[in-house]
């Protein structure tokens, strides 16, 4: 069975049936001088391709590492990790830098944002890592500033754009290479009430419109708009349950 980028094989069966995320045991430990951190303790996981999954937890649950492990940023202490019929619980740093670049679109609380480039040079940078010629370059960059509501912005750089408008920029960035999963880390820490929950509805039609999303929040409101809300304590999941209502 090939995947969405041309490759066979999935390797213990993971993403046949639909899979996007499995992981079994997977484990984080630090090594802070005498101390164990044990940050991720065993979790055992699946999302499926389509999902809109919210990630809580409180300070200290494991959540941020968990996502690094996630998206690739970091490598388990143990445990097996299958992203889009692949497992990357065993690669090496570029391989991981690889799948990052091609399966993964990340959005931050910070935007992250190149503040000289205008914004379309901002969503066009995956795809000059990427290689892709410049004028297929442009039109992807601009196709997903089209969706995210940005068309009249394209040559504003971050300056001179709203802390919502960048978030949109950043989005459109994490879509430019039409990844597999999009994970958003607080992607509306820094802003208003008013404009978060504007990124947030950006956030449900891109999923209305197919895209699988890993949301870590603290906020209970902002996880509501999810179909799925996946809690951790200790490292460990706490709950996991799908929001009444919410299901696609």
């Amino acid at each position: 069975m090939m995947n969405g980028h041309g490759e066979s094989g999935y390797g213990n069966g993971a993403g046949a049936n639909g899979e996007i995320i499995r992981t079994q045991g997977l484990r984080k430990y630090y090594v802070l001088g005498a101390e164990t951190v044990r940050a991720v303790r065993g979790v055992d996981l699946q999302v499926s391709r389509g999902e809109f999954v919210a990630i809580m937890g409180p300070s200290g649950s494991g959540k941020s590492t968990f996502m690094n492990l996630i998206g690739c940023l970091d490598t388990p202490t143990a445990g097996q990790y299958w992203l889009n019929g692949r497992e990357v619980s065993e690669l090496t740093d570029d391989q991981l830098a690889r799948v990052r670049n091609r399966d993964i679109g990340f959005v931050f609380q910070t935007f992250n944002l190149l503040p000289r480039a205008t914004s379309l040079h901002n969503v066009e940078l995956p795809l000059i890592y990427a290689g892709v010629p410049a004028r297929e370059r442009r039109k992807r960059a601009e196709e997903k500033l089209e969706r995210v509501g940005l068309g009249d912005r394209m040559h504003h750089k971050p300056p001179e754009l709203s802390g919502g408008q960048r978030q949109r920029v950043a989005i459109a960035r994490a879509l430019v290479n039409d990844p597999a999963l999009l994970l958003a880390d607080e992607p509306t820490g820094n802003l208003d009430s008013q404009t978060s929950r504007e990124i947030v509805q950006i956030l449900v039609e891109l999923n209305r419109a197919g895209q699988t999303i890993l949301l870590v929040t603290h906020e209970s409101d902002i996880a509501g708009a999810a179909s799925r809300q996946i809690h951790l304590t200790d490292g460990l999941v706490d709950r996991d349950f799908f929001n009444e209502g919410m299901m696609n």
